[in-house]
């Protein structure tokens, strides 16, 4: 009877263990980098990108502001036609064409990107024949917490989530700064 009980027990606690949510030092870390190649010199691209506040250039997003600019602490706003997304600067650096910023704890952001732990960098740099390279990276764990994340919520779709979002701010940039 001893055992029995016991063995109920030792399975009930590993079922509850499966369902408890997991530690974030548990979940996997994600990286996304993308690369896009532009024909317009790195000045003219990073005048386009160089604005914290203003992330108008990418069509997904309808206003943005910050509150401080470009100094890190900046917090920016992304109205994105509906959700907003809260950003926060970490590092700017216009000497060397690059920014670090990262999604706040805000618990919509999580509505608008499934993602958490999210810090990101672009960069710009010169390419070839007078023209320059943009890269995007992000590191972020998914969206929930749950051992068992829900769909949408899972690695799958921060992933997917992330990358969609740079290569078509990629598109938009490359759009726009090879225009005349």
């Amino acid at each position: 009877m001893k055992h029995l009980l016991f063995g109920a027990l030792f399975a009930l606690a590993g079922v509850l263990v499966h369902l408890a949510p997991a530690n974030a030092a548990d979940m996997p870390n994600h990286v996304v980098r993308r690369s896009i190649t532009i024909a317009a010199p790195p000045a003219k691209v990073w005048n386009i990108i160089q604005n914290f506040g203003d992330l108008t250039w990418f069509s997904a997003v309808k206003t943005s502001n910050a509150d401080k600019g470009n100094a890190p602490g900046s917090v920016r706003h992304l109205d994105l036609g509906g959700p907003v997304l809260i950003e926060q600067l970490e590092k700017y650096n216009a000497a060397k064409m690059t920014y670090t910023y990262r999604i706040t704890d805000d618990p919509g952001n999580v509505k608008v990107v499934p993602v958490s732990h999210y810090r990101s960098t672009i960069t710009v740099k010169p390419g070839k024949n007078g023209g320059s390279t943009v890269t995007w990276v992000g590191h972020f764990q998914r969206g929930s917490a749950d051992a068992n994340p829900p769909a949408g919520m899972d690695d799958a779709a921060a992933i997917k989530a992330v990358t969609g979002i740079y290569e078509g701010a990629l598109a938009d940039l490359k759009k726009k700064a090879e225009a005349n």
